[in-house]
């Protein structure tokens, strides 16, 4: 039996595909995307590039690839009892303007992605709507230049919540999906 690994690539090996695939965009984006296109109830297949950025042209990515690593990491993390679930961000030692702004690409392609995979209307408990509308919030920020500790505290907050409302829609969207499908 495979064991999927929940170990995401490292942000490096994630960039270096995103350039050589010429996307226009950052890891931590594609990564919030990924996990919005899982957390809307898409599907977790090797070809989920094309599927997420709306590329039918986007190559699949090759097997045991960053790419593929994250998706199989990704999608291994949402089913995780335990919430081993991390996002896809620059070490502690970058910049506060580099993580943050990091973070808000994440919350970024996870809108675009979760509203591509849940579509329009999707199954939300109330705390999910919230969630949601909290995420949409911190897609719009703008990263700002320096900060105090203050500053890192409050990133450090945000992070955990941008982790766990992505875990909430997932089990708005997917968990409960699978709980009433058994119960049918």
């Amino acid at each position: 039996m495979h064991v999927a690994n929940t170990d995401l690539p490292s942000l490096p090996a994630v960039e270096a595909e995103i350039r050589q695939q010429a996307l226009a965009m950052t890891s931590s984006e594609l990564h919030g995307a990924l996990c919005g296109w899982l957390a809307g109830g898409g599907a977790a297949t090797r070809d989920w590039p094309a599927k997420v950025l709306v590329d039918a042209g986007l190559e699949t990515p090759a097997e045991h690839s960053p790419f593929d690593q994250l998706r199989e990491a990704t999608a291994a993390q949402f089913g995780d009892r335990s919430f081993g679930f991390e996002l896809l961000l620059p070490e502690a030692d970058a910049s506060l303007a580099v993580r943050s702004g990091a973070l808000f690409d994440w919350c970024r392609g996870f809108l675009g992605a979760f509203g591509l995979a849940a579509g329009a209307k999707p199954p939300l408990s109330e705390e999910g709507a919230e969630a949601l509308a909290d995420l949409a919030k911190l897609a719009a920020a703008q990263p700002q230049d320096e900060g105090d500790e203050d500053d890192e505290a409050a990133l450090v907050e945000i992070e955990e919540f941008v982790r766990v409302a992505a875990l909430l829609l997932h089990g708005d969207c997917v968990m409960a999906a699978q709980h009433r499908a058994r119960l049918n």
